[in-house]
């Protein structure tokens, strides 16, 4: 490119990102040139600079735009620490949720055998079959029980031992729990396998509200959301290494039943050696305790890089708008009006989690495989498909959710799942009309857990941590866990009943949710992908009739807080032709 006379045009951009996206052209060299054709950016009113100075922003942007667009990564910036502290507090928490999800399945008419044994062995004669079905209902609807009382936990904790610490300290949660259960069998007493689910709750609810908001304060934004789903794929995993293990050749006999339990503890025991060697969440140590040094040295561990200035300044820049702010309780974050929309959608979005209609697949999976010729003892192993199909959809979530984002993996998974809902209501209805049917229902199973795991199953734990700036979170996921927990405990008592008035029609309630929450996250749900905490902010802003804090974040140039008055080019014009500088 020339200039007048043909001299070569040198580009120089502006400084100011945020009040102007020119890219002025000068005639190089730039200091040969007589005063009134020295100045680039005169129409955004750019600082005065000499030409050494010029000359060496210029390189800085040239090598920029060399590498990459301005204003984004280009190199990865994670170590292995992260991915390890990503692995270990997931394989010690979420992991843990997953497998006492399932593991209760195999054992259980063992375990009602061992309910009574233990009765006739006290009272000298059978336990009453409505007695034996309350219990049985209490020991599996407890652990829900237990996962509202350890979300209610986790604030307190988290205050005063931070994320790390209150993972480690779950352990102990996880580790009790384990001998409890796993000791039941031999001591005669069916009330510790009770109160041991109970404690496997407490464990879960701390978990599921500690680990993503670790997870979510220790990545950068540009993997902040393959990393928060590795709290869902461990889940998964989870869910299958319970259906696995069941397995009669494994731990799934009588004899061995108790086992199941005591696998617990190791998982527990692997993070409570791993994790103390790892850092705590900087942007806790930053933020909540003012340890500029150790969140410092946490984000080089983290990030595997020396220069983490940038990364502090995002940090920084939150602390100081919220510096009169402490942390914030659950009323008064209902009742904040700047946060009045993100709300809801986590409530929203944790509702339909688990009212979705996914356990209720698992009610009607075995009866299904039956109708479809496949022999009783064969049935169990080709459950393992199920939880195959689960940790697989799951695992691929997490490697495409930073391309195509939250938003239509949440519209697109809850979409599925009311079109595949309505089409087995159409499978079962008809499954005795022709033998092939029956094959269609198991699809369409596949189909409704692969729909489910790709995003439903582990977004909205992203999100939660997302929406929320570090004085709301430990609140945000109080809200969202309790959410949680009631609606699971809420399926647990009501399915029965709606399973017995409306039998395979029941899918259709299902399908209404799910379809409902996909219009809801269209219409209200922005995408949060690779943004800072100020930009989802400012998305939600008109939806809240209020302005966002002026939290401008320093990775994102691009972010329009405040606009300047533009300078009159004419004045800047004479400006820089009488000073004789750019």
């Amino acid at each position: 490119m020339t200039g007048n006379g043909g001299k070569p045009m040198v580009p120089v951009s502006c400084s100011d990102k945020t009040d102007c996206r020119i890219s002025c052209q000068v005639p190089a060299p730039l200091w040969t040139l007589p005063p009134a054709q020295r100045c680039p950016g005169m129409a955004c009113g750019q600082r005065s600079m000499d030409s050494r100075a010029w000359a060496h922003t210029g390189a800085a942007e040239h090598g920029r735009t060399r590498r990459g667009t301005p204003g984004r990564r280009t190199r990865k910036d994670w170590s292995c620490s992260l991915i390890v502290a990503s692995l270990v507090g997931a394989f010690g928490s979420s992991f843990l949720y997953g497998y006492n999800l399932s593991v209760v399945n195999a054992p259980t008419r063992y375990i009602k055998s061992f309910y009574n044994e233990s009765w006739e062995r006290r009272h000298g004669h059978p336990i009453d079959p409505d007695t034996l079905t309350l219990l049985w209902s209490v020991t599996v609807s407890i652990f829900a029980i237990g996962g509202l009382v350890g979300t209610l936990m986790v604030k307190l904790i988290g205050k005063v031992l931070g994320r790390k610490y209150t993972l480690l300290v779950n352990n102990g949660f996880a580790i009790s729990a384990a001998l409890l259960m796993a000791c039941s069998f031999q001591a005669g007493a069916f009330e510790m396998l009770i109160v041991g689910r109970f404690i496997m709750g407490v464990d879960g609810g701390i978990a599921l509200s500690a680990l993503p908001m670790y997870l979510n304060e220790i990545s950068p934004k540009e993997i902040r959301g393959s990393l928060g789903q590795v709290t869902a794929i461990f889940i998964c995993i989870g869910v299958f290494a319970g259906q696995v293990l069941g397995l009669p050749e494994l731990l799934g006999k009588e004899s061995t039943w108790p086992y199941l339990f005591g696998v617990i503890a190791v998982p527990a025991l692997v993070q409570l050696v791993s994790l103390p060697f790892l850092p705590e969440s900087p942007r806790y140590l930053l933020f909540e305790k003012h340890d500029q040094a150790g969140a410092e040295k946490a984000f080089q561990t983290f990030l595997g890089k020396e220069n983490v200035s940038r990364e502090v300044e995002e940090v920084l820049m939150e602390s100081r708008v919220q510096r009169n702010i402490h942390l914030v309780s659950v009323l008064e974050l209902l009742r904040s009006p700047s946060v009045r929309w993100q709300v809801i959608t986590v409530v929203v979005t944790m509702a339909c989690y688990q009212l979705c209609g996914l356990n209720a697949i698992w009610f009607y999976t075995n009866s299904i495989f039956g109708k479809a010729g496949i022999p009783p003892e064969k049935i169990p192993y080709i459950t393992l498909s199920t939880g195959g199909i689960e940790t697989l959809a799951a695992i691929f979530s997490g490697l495409v959710i930073e391309r195509l984002g939250r938003r239509p993996l949440l519209m697109g998974g809850f979409g599925m799942m009311a079109l595949f809902f309505g089409i087995l209501t159409i499978t079962l209805t008809l499954q005795d009309h022709a033998p092939g049917i029956p094959y269609l229902s198991i699809i369409c199973i596949l189909a409704i857990i692969a729909s489910f795991c790709s995003g439903p199953g582990g977004i909205p734990f992203i999100l939660t941590g997302e929406f929320f700036q570090q004085s709301q979170r430990s609140a945000a996921f109080i809200i969202a866990g309790t959410v949680n927990w009631l609606s699971n405990f809420a399926v647990g008592l009501l399915f029965p009943f709606i399973q017995k008035s409306l039998d395979t029609y029941c899918f259709l309630v299902f399908a209404a949710i799910c379809l409902a929450g996909a219009v809801y996250f269209y219409f209200v749900l922005p995408e949060t992908k690779n943004r800072t905490h100020a930009e989802i902010s400012q998305a939600f802003a008109k939806r809240n009739k209020t302005h966002p804090p002026d939290n401008i974040d320093p990775a994102a140039p691009d972010t329009k807080v405040t606009r300047r008055p533009e300078p009159d080019p004419t004045s800047t014009r004479d400006n820089y032709a009488k000073n004789g500088v750019v």
